[in-house]
């Protein structure tokens, strides 16, 4: 689920520098992924231990899915994306490091990367992600009632196309 909270047009990146994710990374990269879904949805439950999340982000998510992390100059990761195949799966910046422009300078990557489209879910509730989507282009293609997603929540279905180029 990409569950960006990064509404900011803001290019206040500093020195963030975007690489794909390695295996040495797979800690860093699942602190960010739960401590922002916790800063997105604090009255939710956990669906997995912090070590079911490490062992996916270990097994799957980095060896298996094009992510990648934002560093900061001392090397410590602040942001992760993961695209897999037209989706953007996963897009989580850590919460002390919001409104900085890092989502959306990973929204341009996944948009170069994937210069035919994009899709991703998120969570109908989460109205900064939904309001940060929508400014980046993305249209809603779907409403879900929650029952494809492990938390059951409702979700909705967003989905970027580039512009039509005008024939001459």
């Amino acid at each position: 689920m990409a569950e960006n909270n990064d509404r900011s047009d803001r290019s206040d990146t500093g020195d963030v520098v975007f690489r794909r994710a390695l295996a040495p990374d797979a800690q860093p990269v699942t602190e960010v992924l739960m401590a922002s879904f916790r800063h997105a949805y604090p009255d939710w439950p956990p669906v997995h231990t912090p070590d079911e999340n490490l062992a996916w982000v270990r097994g799957h998510l980095i060896p298996e899915v094009e992510t990648w992390v934002a560093l900061e100059p001392d090397g410590t990761i602040v942001a992760v994306i993961a695209l897999d195949g037209e989706d953007i799966d996963q897009l989580y910046v850590r919460p002390d490091r919001l409104g900085r422009g890092i989502g959306s300078r990973f929204v341009a990557l996944a948009k170069a990367q994937r210069p035919d489209g994009l899709g991703l879910y998120t969570f109908q509730i989460n109205a900064r992600a939904r309001s940060f989507y929508e400014h980046h282009g993305f249209t809603v293609e779907r409403l879900g009632d929650g029952t494809m997603n492990e938390e059951h929540q409702p979700d909705v279905r967003y989905v970027w196309r580039p512009p039509e180029t005008v024939a001459a």
